[in-house]
Order: structure tokens, then C-alpha cells, then sequence
């Protein structure tokens, strides 16, 4: 009585890219980039990782707000304090009606920068 034998299967070999291209010119594959980047994952799960990476960007951010805040605090607080000099009606009038807006202004152009090179920074942190 003869047995009958299913095929064997034929061994597996691991094929990289060194060993089917030996010698060769072939181009070398793209870099493949992970579907989720770890930074990114660790933020979505709510790892503690994550959190210190969305608490490093709040920091930063409260960073600039109180930097903003203070600055217009010490030039604008100031103010009655310059009024209360003597001058004449017109100069003060164009202190506060004319002088201080740049000032906002330029506070605020600043924070609104910064706040946004913060998100970019930590954009970049997380998509690397």
C-alpha cells in the first residue's frame, strides 16, 4: 500500500531589497512614511506623552498672552500717568485718541504671530 503524500510546500525565503538587487542599478524605494505618526498617535490615544506635548503647546501659548498682557499693561496703564502731566487739551486728546491704537495694534500683530508660530512649531512636531 502506497501512501499518498500531499506536495510539499516550497521553503520560504525572505527577499530583500540588497539580495534581489545584487549588482543591480535598480532605484531605491521611497521612504514610506507610518500612517500615523507616533507624536500624532500619542496625542489622539491621550497617552501621558500626548498630554505633554498639548500641555507644552498650552504653556507656550499663556507664555505669549501674558507677554501681550504685560506689555499693555506697562504702555497703556502708564497713560494716567503721562495725562496727569500739564499739557495742553489737543495733545492730550491725541494721546488717546490717535497714540494708543498703534500700540494696540502692534501688541496685537505680535501675539497673533506668535500664536500662530507656536501652532506651526508644534504642528510640525507632531506630523514629523
Amino acid at each position: 500500500m502506497s501512501e499518498h503524500h500531499p506536495p510539499r510546500r516550497p521553503r520560504r525565503e525572505t527577499v530583500t531589497y540588497a539580495s534581489a538587487h545584487a549588482g543591480g542599478t535598480a532605484p531605491r524605494p521611497a521612504a514610506r512614511r507610518p500612517v500615523h505618526p507616533p507624536a500624532r498617535s500619542e496625542i489622539d490615544e491621550q497617552t501621558t506623552l500626548g498630554h505633554t506635548y498639548v500641555r507644552a503647546l498650552m504653556r507656550s501659548q499663556l507664555r505669549a498672552a501674558l507677554t501681550a498682557l504685560g506689555a499693555l499693561a506697562l504702555l497703556v496703564g502708564t497713560l494716567p500717568l503721562l495725562l496727569a502731566l500739564p499739557a495742553p487739551e489737543a495733545v492730550v486728546w491725541g494721546v488717546l485718541g490717535v497714540g494708543v491704537y498703534p500700540v494696540v495694534w502692534a501688541v496685537a500683530h505680535w501675539y497673533v504671530r506668535r500664536a500662530e508660530a507656536n501652532e506651526r512649531d508644534f504642528t510640525g512636531l507632531v506630523e514629523r
